[in-house]
């Protein structure tokens, strides 16, 4: 490790401050990604180190601008030695991006006809609760997700240890999924199989076939509580997060943990984790009040968003990409504007708010915020339009149905709700 940092010091000091400030993104040199790797430094003379640097893409240029003028040295921070990421799995990585950006811009500014107006979404009450989805002994439900491709099946995870899957519309439970040895944090339903994970305290993060009822896959990236869980657009690769200060980036077919990166000279916990929707970047956040937004193919932490104050519980990207929510224990949620890199817009609860969800609908036209109770707010406009305190005890999930349609959400009073008309 002590020569692999001489070798970064090395290749830095190549960079001197007016030429790295004045280059364009594409020609900003960071170290190579072999150079992320310490057996193989230790091979390596730093002359071979500049010779083995590449390029940021053009997509980098909020990297560079991060890296600059946000104080995040854009630097690859300690990474763990593990399968490592291939050439093909970044390529993978790189051309999803560009079927998404394509996407989006097709779609451009337009709002779904099928989305529900704001004056509509005002009119929305509880129309179900159902309490029995997981223990009364061990009351609370503490995560859930809905499956992208039939939002009538919900997920949930429960401070009883379980996973649930449960049908909307039949009102019944389809699957309860038992392994975890603690309480379920954080639960994702993939998008096109019949398969949800779940993380918990207990640091493994667990695969489960839905229609098998059974555990398939054990992924043990972490050495402390997994706190925050992302599946990549790909439906092949999850971001963790966990208290023992890693995020990693893991295969779900192989369980095989592919890169695990900590910011050593941070040396904090990490609460939460969110992959940006292009799946190139994505933000993390601490238990020291911070939002670090990282560069997954160089695994470097190119931007810093400072201002929350205690740890950060949520963070949400808009599906636009342009925007970022974060919530933290000092009862406000944030917003960022990732590509000016600043907040500009903060939203003030009321004294001892306890901010638990953020997510926005699939259109970025509304964001809803649960905690102390469930509040809608439709975006740009940044007005509440909606608010609810049904539930006896904090929020700790929601989700959108397609179109905003209706809002469920879930809590520690252990029942699922759902509002719409």
């Amino acid at each position: 490790l002590s020569r692999m940092r001489s070798c970064r010091r090395l290749a830095r000091s190549s960079l001197t401050p007016s030429t790295s400030m004045t280059q364009p993104a594409e020609s900003l040199l960071v170290l190579p990604r072999r150079s992320l790797q310490p057996e193989r430094v230790r091979d390596s003379c730093p002359s071979e180190i500049e010779d083995r640097c590449f390029l940021f893409s053009k997509y980098s240029s909020l990297c560079c601008f991060a890296s600059f003028s946000q104080g995040a040295g854009g630097e690859p921070m300690e990474v763990s030695v593990q399968v490592g990421m291939t050439p093909e799995i970044i390529q993978k990585l790189q051309d999803k991006a560009t079927v998404l950006t394509t996407e989006r811009k097709k779609r451009g500014k337009t709002v779904p006809e099928e989305l529900v107006r704001a004056e509509d979404l005002s009119k929305y009450r509880q129309v179900a609760s159902h309490a029995g989805l997981h223990s009364a002994s061990v009351p609370g439900i503490l995560c859930m997700d809905l499956c992208p491709s039939d939002t009538n099946k919900v997920l949930t995870g429960g401070a009883d240890k379980n996973v649930v899957v449960f049908d909307k519309k039949e009102e019944q439970i389809i699957a309860t999924l038992k392994g975890h040895t603690k309480k379920v944090t954080s639960v994702i339903y993939h998008p096109s199989q019949s398969v949800v994970f779940s993380a918990s305290p207990d640091s493994t993060i667990r695969v489960w076939s839905v229609t098998g009822g059974n555990c398939i896959q054990v992924v043990r990236a972490h050495e402390a509580s997994v706190t925050g869980l992302s599946l990549h657009a790909t439906g092949d690769y999850l971001l963790s997060s966990s208290e023992d200060q890693y995020w990693a980036f893991s295969d779900i077919q192989t369980g095989q943990v592919l890169t695990k990166v900590t910011d050593e000279a941070a040396g904090v916990a990490l609460t939460c984790a969110q992959f940006h929707p292009d799946g190139l970047i994505f933000g993390t956040g601490t238990a020291d009040s911070q939002i670090k937004i990282w560069d997954l193919k160089e695994r470097t932490n190119v931007a810093n968003f400072p201002g929350h104050s205690g740890p950060v519980t949520s963070i949400a990207f808009s599906e636009n990409g342009y925007y970022l929510a974060t919530g933290a224990q000092d009862s406000s949620v944030k917003l960022w504007d990732l590509r000016k890199l600043k907040n500009f817009k903060t939203i003030a609860l009321d004294n001892n708010y306890e901010v638990k969800s953020l997510v926005f609908d699939q259109s970025g036209t509304y964001l809803a915020v649960g905690g102390s109770d469930i509040r809608v707010y439709i975006c740009k406009q940044w007005s509440e339009v909606l608010n609810f305190s049904d539930h006896s005890g904090l929020v700790t999930g929601l989700a959108f149905g397609d179109n905003a349609q209706f809002l469920s959400s879930a809590g520690m009073d252990r029942s699922l709700k759902f509002y719409s008309l």
